[in-house]
């Protein structure tokens, strides 16, 4: 039950709201579950709602999402993406949810503004267009011209807003430790992580000046490269509710009567675009979340520019690893080694192990032509989690939504685009990255710093040891607790082995594909051969001696 005692007082009307909302779109149930039946009550008889009785459920859902405001809309969006979570007729229509709103009127963002740039903008800038060029959830954009000549975007939050966001995070993370602890159904979606990273996506979009350092760590992975663009940061100007930034002269990729009309090469266009996305993921680990159509455009000489960098996906390095592992088994038509991909991006669930084996092989049999649509692959792939009550990690599932988007406006400008073949040239700089001699050499120093630190534990640890033996008071207990513990230790090691097969098999198959000099790749592969059999005579000889 949804606790209202513990509710902040200061959150106590938007609650009000909320359970109104709910009510008044028909969830019932959600609301009588939460513990929520009499204030839901009271606040829809305050309030009027259209007629839902004939609209299913999701299309109620969504549209008591719009109703709610900028934070649920945030949750929407990224559930829209979660189809290892929810079925398609879930995720198509709140695919359809919108972040464009009427624009606030000016005489309600003018105090606002005056007071974050020191003065009348009219005075602080040469020339300000009063009417926003673009009008969003959580914030709106006017055009400007500094009394340097150069033109600008004014970027300005929403007055207000903050307040209603933090209201709502906090209302939303309670709500979800509740939704997890009750509805044991639910719990598989991991609604507190998904809280988690709401709280920190829309955190970042409020505050303009962490929007602004995104753009300029962005800008730096591409310093040596004229045809990528970000723009500039005009910092004098920037405070955290208005972000002052180059206003790029550009067309939108999608508008192909410009972009024919200009003799822009679309299909250069589509290259340059995938290949500055998967620099970003894949060798960077930072890239743009939300490449959709109005944040790409066509600058003069078949130039990418970037813009609106509030969402930003993070991959560590590792997860970017296994990133590789996931391409190298759909490459390779490699049944065995996606289903150990799946398994070990599914956390704690406990699969259906034989029918996860039908179901990659069946992946692999619909997704083995020469050429690949990249959306129909992640949207099937993540079908094929959900089915298996499996769940994708969070930001791998942020960068295959951003993989769809950005797929989707590569084959608008050219329908034969191909972003598995595009990608080629990213993957194989990747790879000679991980298999060169100075990577290994990193690999190498990382262990042995790690073997360092132990080591230099080790007296400390000896000194301990003798001391409580001294002391008779060291005791040494095992004790095996249950048979299925041990089951799913097997199942963990088993499911690591089945790992490292896969990265095997990419090393031995996939990898020379993509790689055209080879002698480095040879090199490393013999090197972990080595190894491995060098662990296996040492594991045999110890097994004689015990």
């Amino acid at each position: 039950m949804f606790k209202t005692a513990f509710v902040a007082a200061r959150d106590r009307r938007r609650l009000f709201v909320i359970a109104g909302v709910l009510i008044g779109f028909g969830f019932n149930k959600v609301v009588d579950r939460l513990g929520l039946q009499a204030i839901a009550r009271m606040a829809a008889r305050n309030a009027s709602f259209p007629n839902v009785a004939r609209l299913s459920p999701p299309q109620r859902a969504r549209r008591a999402i719009e109703a709610l405001g900028p934070t649920f809309i945030k949750l929407g969006q990224i559930l829209a993406s979660r189809s290892d979570l929810l079925g398609p007729e879930w995720t198509d229509e709140l695919g359809r949810l919108h972040s464009q709103v009427s624009p606030v009127p000016w005489e309600k963002i003018r105090p606002q503004l005056e007071e974050d740039l020191g003065g009348p903008p009219d005075l602080v800038f040469a020339e300000f267009n009063h009417t926003p060029i673009a009008s969003a959830s959580i914030a709106q954009v006017y055009w400007a011209r500094l009394k340097t000549g150069e033109e600008v975007i004014v970027k300005v939050l929403r007055p207000g807003l903050r307040q209603i966001i933090e209201a709502d995070l906090r209302l939303m993370s309670n709500g979800a430790r509740i939704v997890e602890r009750e509805w044991p159904e639910i719990a598989r979606y991991k609604p507190q992580e998904q809280m988690r990273h709401l709280a920190s996506g829309i955190n970042g979009e409020l505050d303009l000046v962490n929007e602004a350092r995104n753009c300029e760590m962005l800008a730096a992975m591409f310093a040596d490269r004229e045809d990528i663009v970000f723009p500039k940061i005009h910092w004098e100007h920037t405070t955290e509710r208005v972000l002052v930034q180059e206003f790029l002269h550009g067309i939108p990729l999608t508008d192909h009567a410009r972009l024919d009309a200009g003799h822009y090469d679309k299909p250069l266009l589509a290259q340059k675009g995938t290949d500055a996305f998967l620099q970003m993921a894949l060798i960077e680990g930072m890239f743009h979340a939300d490449p959709h159509p109005g944040n790409l455009l066509a600058l003069s000489g078949n130039r990418i520019g970037f813009i609106d960098f509030g969402m930003i996906g993070r991959l560590s390095q590792k997860r970017r690893d296994q990133l590789l592992m996931m391409i190298g088994a759909m490459l390779g038509q490699n049944a065995d080694g996606l289903m150990a991909v799946l398994i070990d991006w599914s956390g704690n669930s406990a699969p259906d192990l034989a029918k996860l084996d039908g179901a990659a092989h069946g992946f692999v049999q619909r997704h083995s032509g020469a050429s690949l649509n990249l959306a129909q692959v992640l949207t099937d792939f993540m079908t094929m989690a959900r089915e298996n009550d499996l769940s994708m990690p969070t930001d791998l599932a942020i960068l295959f939504k951003s993989l769809v988007s950005a797929d989707g406006v590569m084959r608008q400008l050219d329908p034969e685009f191909d972003l598995f073949t595009a990608a080629g040239p990213t993957v194989q700089q990747n790879m000679k990255a991980r298999f060169s001699i100075e990577g290994l050499k990193k690999k190498v120093a990382g262990m042995g710093a790690g073997l360092f630190s132990t080591l230099s534990d080790l007296p400390a640890l000896v000194h301990l040891m003798l001391v409580r033996l001294k002391q008779g008071k060291m005791t040494v207990e095992i004790e095996i607790k249950g048979m299925d513990q041990l089951i799913h230790g097997i199942e963990v090691a088993a499911t690591r082995l089945a790992i490292a097969l896969v990265v095997a098999a990419f090393t031995l198959t996939i990898a020379p594909r993509l790689l055209a000099d080879q002698g480095v790749f040879i090199t490393a592969t013999v090197i972990l051969a080595l190894v491995g059999i060098g662990w296996m005579l040492l594991l045999r000889r110890r097994k004689r001696v015990g």
